[in-house]
């Protein structure tokens, strides 16, 4: 359909069905325009994979089998994979069903940066590190946008906490703003040509995120060429006339009343009751609907030439699993414990609650009515089958049953009361009233944790292997709520202790959506695996990596800092805040503070090892153009597998100014690449930086700069490992 035609349909258009396509007529959808061939647009959340379907008017479960789907791993262990192919193929795995479910938008993926270990929906992003966050956030995109579904980058922006999420006001420098909490949805909406940006729930600067000015239309529209959607998180509208003047396109929210929304009838009464210029209103209405049929049409959704999708076929499976595969961090191996020996191992005893939860249905609205998945538990049985015996004992006990918003009951739920300001918390000690309830399930969860700790201590004394499989559940890494401390619950360290003191050679697997302290027993321990909540196939995912059948890959994406107490957000600047929240730290986010305040960690920015070693060396650059105006720089260097088996490294390459000018971090990630290499393989790899890797942000002039001087190029294993450096130095004409 033509620009020409297009603006034929808006003016047939009546006012009332125009209102009706900018705000939510069911929790999920739009209304359309019968008589104009105009479908509503249906979404869907969410991150990892396509939720299931409710009520239009009611937080009930529909209660039907059809909506089972395919459980994908979170955003976190997809940037750990640090795999730009693996993004794609898990964005067009999203893409693909949410087109099979009827959905034109899916609610993903989330980029908003990890400002802190204890944000309760770090699960649903994709790391610290701007740079990575952009690398992976294209492909995702590219790959949901090729089903014809409309991607949805969220939460735009600076959406880095839960606690007083809705009316949290951040205060950060234009500086900050611009290198480290934008770059993402610049990269989504210049390079991977996003159709939908979702607002967040906080303030910016004293003005909500779904209607603020500056991001959403002088930003977002003007300076990067936005032509697709903007639309509100659920309930992220506060004010009519600014929703209608300031650039968002579609009001979703929570409630029923949908004609009662902002930018429903009370936007229709606003106009009739001259309280904003008619003629002004009526073009901002026509460039909303603008808009919502352009992305209609680029969808598909108005030709019929649409492609159909599908859901829960077999054959992409694979893909999730090898996702899965390569986002599992192996953190340390001393005495080369890991992979266990198939054929050595004839009694296993696997130890932790963790082992046998199933944690799709929790998180919020990241939740998944999965087909299956696969509990590292079933993973394990799976891979050694009958010829080995899989002793299970909890170790700890968890009584909880996963955050579950949505119920079916149709009685309430935390969907339907995410508005309430207590629905955005940190973890707190409980109320008067709850209290001596609280303390009766203390006393009984002390009770048992004691029980369950000893049957594990027995058993782990004959079995020829321990592992140990805990850390965070849903409970903990959840939508509407912050951890308190990055502590492990349900005594946890106490358990892997003692564990330790009978089997030193405890293998020793967390899984969990953020960082945790492991200060209580790290030093002890010789084998220690991080995997996430990885999908569908991540127990079998893992049980291949403990077992040796695939050689560990992943990475950080994000730094573990030894305690909160030492993360930048705390030291220099305020998490969570109260009313205001102040970014204090500026640019010196994750690894860029560890590193230039020389802060001890327990693990850096992009670290992981492999059951096989590799060197890099060389490191050489070119500068193609005299003044990196356009080229950039051609950055080259050796790496080989000296290992006795095949393994893939992920090379990074960080930039630091020599002599800069004004402040900046010690070193800045600035490209990467993942390198599969066989046994004894060497290979020359070549990188390019573009002029983006040398610049900041100058507040003065309100754009990003390059400065001429010396640069120092890091060739680096992870953030704190160093391999190798070479200098260059830029010219600016």
């Amino acid at each position: 359909m033509t620009k020409d035609k297009i603006e034929k349909l808006i003016a047939q258009l009546t006012l009332q069905e125009k209102i009706g396509m900018i705000h939510g007529d069911g929790f999920f959808k739009t209304k359309g325009v019968e008589r104009l061939g105009i479908p509503p647009f249906k979404t869907s959340d969410g991150p990892r994979g396509v939720r299931k379907d409710f009520e239009n008017a009611a937080w009930k479960d529909i209660g039907l089998s059809y909506d089972y789907s395919s459980y994908l791993p979170c955003n976190s262990a997809l940037a750990a994979t640090w795999n730009r192919e693996l993004a794609y193929a898990t964005g067009k795995l999203l893409g693909k069903e949410a087109r099979g479910r009827g959905k034109d938008m899916i609610l993903a993926p989330g980029i908003n940066i990890m400002r802190s270990p204890l944000c309760g929906r770090s699960f649903e992003y994709m790391g610290e590190d701007p740079y990575l966050v952009s690398e992976m956030v294209v492909p995702v995109v590219q790959g949901i946008e090729e089903n014809d579904v409309s991607a949805c980058v969220k939460h735009f922006a600076v959406n880095n906490q839960e606690t007083r999420r809705l009316e949290v006001d951040v205060e950060v420098s234009e500086r900050a703003l611009r290198e480290i909490y934008l770059p993402g949805f610049e990269a989504a909406v210049k390079r991977g040509k996003v159709k939908g940006i979702m607002g967040a729930y906080n303030k910016l600067h004293g003005t909500h995120c779904c209607h603020h000015e500056e991001l959403l239309n002088k930003i977002l529209r003007e300076e990067w060429g936005f032509e697709g959607i903007t639309i509100s998180d659920w309930g992220g509208v506060h004010d009519t006339k600014e929703a209608l003047l300031n650039g968002l396109d579609i009001e979703m929210s929570v409630t029923s009343d949908f004609d009662a929304y902002y930018m429903a009838d009370p936007l229709i009464r606003m106009i009739e009751d001259g309280e904003v210029d008619k003629k002004t209103a009526l073009a901002k209405i026509d460039e909303k609907v603008r808009h919502i049929l352009n992305v209609m049409n680029k969808l598909h959704m108005l030709d019929g030439e649409r492609s159909a999708g599908s859901y829960n076929d077999y054959n992409d499976k694979a893909s999730l699993r090898q996702t899965a595969r390569e986002s599992i961090v192996l953190l340390k191996n001393d005495k080369d414990i890991l992979p266990l020996d198939r054929k050595k191992v004839r009694k296993l005893l696997v130890v932790g609650e963790n082992a046998n939860r199933q944690h799709a249905p929790g998180g919020g609205s990241a939740e998944i009515k999965a087909l299956y998945e696969i509990t590292p538990l079933m993973g394990i049985e799976m891979l050694l089958g009958g010829n080995a015996e899989v002793v299970y004992k909890p170790g700890y006990y968890n009584d909880d049953v996963g955050n579950i918003w949505a119920d079916t009951s149709g009685e309430g739920n935390g969907q339907a009361d995410s508005l309430n300001q207590d629905s955005g918390t940190t973890q707190a000690s409980p109320e008067p009233e709850v209290q001596a309830a609280s303390e009766e399930k203390r006393k009984h969860q002390k009770e048992m944790n004691e029980k369950y700790l000893q049957e594990a201590l027995e058993a782990a004394k004959d079995a020829d292997a321990v592992v140990f499989v805990g850390g965070l559940t849903h409970d903990y890494d959840t939508e509407g709520q912050d951890r308190a401390d990055m502590k492990l619950p349900y005594e946890q360290d106490r358990l892997i202790t003692e564990l330790l003191k009978v089997r030193p050679d405890t293998v020793v697997t967390l899984v969990a959506g953020s960082p945790v302290d492991v200060s209580a027993w790290i030093d002890d321990v010789n084998a220690f695996v991080f995997s996430w909540y990885a999908g569908m196939e991540g127990g079998i995912a893992l049980a291949e990596v403990l077992f040796g059948e695939y050689n560990p890959s992943g990475r950080l994406p994000e730094t573990f800092p030894v305690s909160e107490k030492d993360c930048p957000a705390m030291v220099l600047g305020e998490f969570p805040g109260g009313d205001k929240v102040s970014y204090g730290e500026d640019i010196f986010v994750g690894y860029r503070y560890y590193d230039t305040y020389d802060v001890a960690t327990a693990f850096p920015f992009g670290y992981g090892l492999s059951y096989t070693e590799f060197v890099m060396t060389g490191i050489r650059a070119e500068v193609i153009e005299d003044t990196v105006q356009s080229k950039g720089v051609k950055v080259s260097f050796d790496i080989s597998n000296i290992g006795r088996r095949a393994g893939a490294a992920v090379a990074q390459i960080y930039v630091a100014e020599k002599f800069p000018r004004i402040k900046k971090a010690a070193k800045e990630l600035k490209a990467f690449e993942k390198i599969y290499l066989e046994a004894g393989e060497t290979r020359e790899v070549t990188l390019m930086l573009e002029r983006e890797a040398f610049t900041y942000y100058d507040e003065e002039s309100h754009s990003f700069q390059v400065d001429a001087g010396n640069y120092m190029l890091l060739l680096a294993k992870n953030a704190e490992e160093i391999v190798d450096i070479t200098e260059i130095e830029l010219k600016v004409g």
